[in-house]
């Protein structure tokens, strides 16, 4: 029996589920081991993977991201960055910007790359028992599939910023940016 399009668009809806929650929220459970909340996790991994060199971001760029995630206000982000930067946890700096007074930059201390690194080792177990049982073919190919996904999706998103940049430029001039920059980076090691 051949597929339309349809019922392949309805497979992959069904498939949001167990991806999104079920194998996302234990992702992120396994990076966070009790020490951070979804939100901390979202953020470190913000600076890994839109920060400059993986270790510094704009505030004000994971303001408009968390915002848009989590459905979170600004006072929230405060808190959670603010706990990040003080013991016991001290894994991030919060420093003027240099190019703008007004603008705060959040830095990894060296603690927070220590931690990060452990994030990211935590994240390989964690789909290191997935991966054993798909075959190398399975798992390059998942692995590619996921990132033309991404890709797909990013270029749709752009269209969509773009499109409406064009109608009212002013509505768009806080729509997010990719968080996808390292999808053509190996995942498994």
């Amino acid at each position: 029996m051949k597929h339309t399009a349809d019922d392949t668009a309805a497979a992959f809806l069904e498939l949001f589920y167990p991806i999104h929650y079920r194998l996302g929220m234990a992702l992120e459970d396994a990076l966070r081991i009790g020490a951070l909340s979804r939100k901390q996790v979202a953020i470190l991994w913000l600076i890994r993977c839109e920060g400059e060199k993986g270790r510094s971001i704009r505030r004000k760029d994971v303001q408009r991201l968390l915002t848009e995630w989590f459905e979170i206000s600004s006072p929230s982000v405060s808190k959670a960055l603010r706990s990040m930067s003080k013991p016991p946890l001290d894994l991030i700096r919060i420093l003027e910007d240099p190019r703008s007074g007004r603008e705060k930059r959040l830095v990894l201390t060296n603690k927070g790359e220590q931690f990060l690194a452990a994030m990211a080792e935590r994240g390989r177990a964690f789909f290191a028992p997935i991966i054993t049982e798909l075959s190398a073919k399975e798992a390059d190919e998942g692995l590619r599939f996921l990132q033309n996904v991404t890709a797909i999706l990013e270029r749709s998103l752009q269209r969509s910023r773009l499109a409406a940049a064009n109608r009212d430029p002013v509505a768009t001039s806080g729509n997010r940016q990719s968080a996808f920059k390292r999808v053509e980076a190996p995942v498994f090691k």
